[in-house]
């Protein structure tokens, strides 16, 4: 790993890189990582960068790329502004990121960036209770990419014939969510967001799904992986897997347990991510089945979850 300093709109940030990919994490505001890309291939950033000047939403600065919440969205506590410098320490293969305690929730974020290997890369989210009463909410992780295409897959299909008949996941719609627009594409083993089709805010999630989902974008494909943990309980109506899309970015998001968080607390939801390359776009079962799920297969193999 080559770890270097530079920065993000005029603030301090780090550089983490292989031979193969680079990361941007920011050191005087977030946590966030800003920026993923593929080295070998000259790929430009995966992750969508919001302008400087961006307005803020309800107080909060977006700034693009990755960063952790915590859900269900609420207007006060989900928007805490996070415009202050981070506690920075150096791992072997990464960076560790703590802001300081949020004053009107009491709740401390923390990233953790780690790279193993050459491709792979383990983002550790904390959400530290810091008040003095249990805070219920779950650690929301997610990632702002440019506008490709998106990828959801499902579990294999069952048999009727052969007694399945009980549901085994939920397909959650918002108040805005519109499923007519060519925006979505229920595929055999998949559903796909074609993200520059959207005309205006969509978002769906799953309550049960293989635990990971991709993003293709200019012949790379953005993949991240978050197991879903069985039988336990998901904020919105169960959710353990989100997706967002306005025509401008498409989000990729992994939600953790909801459970109360008692004072002095911290509960943990870990990502692991990779960049796959010269894979066709997605946007069939051909594409899906004989091609992109098993290579991400295949890479969730050989990690050590």
């Amino acid at each position: 790993m080559k770890l270097s300093k530079t920065d993000h709109h005029g603030g301090a940030a780090l550089a983490l890189a292989t031979q193969s990919i680079e990361l941007i994490v920011t050191t005087s505001v977030g946590p966030r990582v800003t920026s993923f890309r593929p080295l070998a291939s000259g790929a430009r950033n995966l992750f969508h960068a919001a302008p400087a000047d961006e307005p803020r939403s309800l107080g909060y600065q977006m700034r693009g790329g990755h960063r952790l919440w915590h859900s269900p969205e609420d207007v006060v506590r989900t928007y805490q502004p996070d415009d202050e410098p981070l506690a920075v320490k150096i791992l072997p293969r990464g960076v560790a990121l703590t802001q300081p305690v949020e004053q009107k929730t009491g709740l401390q974020k923390g990233l953790k960036v780690e790279l193993h290997g050459e491709r792979t890369v383990k983002v550790t989210h904390t959400l530290k209770n810091c008040g003095l009463w249990p805070v219920e909410c779950a650690p929301w992780a997610l990632t702002m990419l440019r506008p490709g295409y998106g990828v959801i897959p499902l579990h294999p299909k069952g048999d009727h014939a052969k007694g399945d008949f009980l549901p085994t996941w939920s397909l959650v719609p918002w108040t805005f969510t519109d499923l007519s627009p060519p925006v979505w594409k229920f595929g055999r083993n998949f559903i796909g967001v074609a993200a520059a089709r959207a005309k205006s805010p969509q978002k769906l999630g799953l309550t049960n799904y293989p635990g990971w989902s991709a993003c293709w974008l200019e012949g790379v494909t953005f993949v991240k992986y978050a197991p879903v943990v069985r039988g336990a309980a998901y904020p919105d109506l169960g959710c353990a897997f989100e997706t967002f899309t306005n025509g401008g970015v498409i989000e990729l998001e992994t939600l953790g347990t909801l459970a109360p968080i008692a004072p002095g607390k911290t509960v943990t939801h870990t990502e692991w991510w990779t960049i796959l390359e010269k894979l066709p776009r997605p946007d069939n079962d051909a594409a899906f089945d004989q091609q992109l799920a098993p290579a991400v297969a295949r890479w969730i193999a050989g990690l050590k979850v």
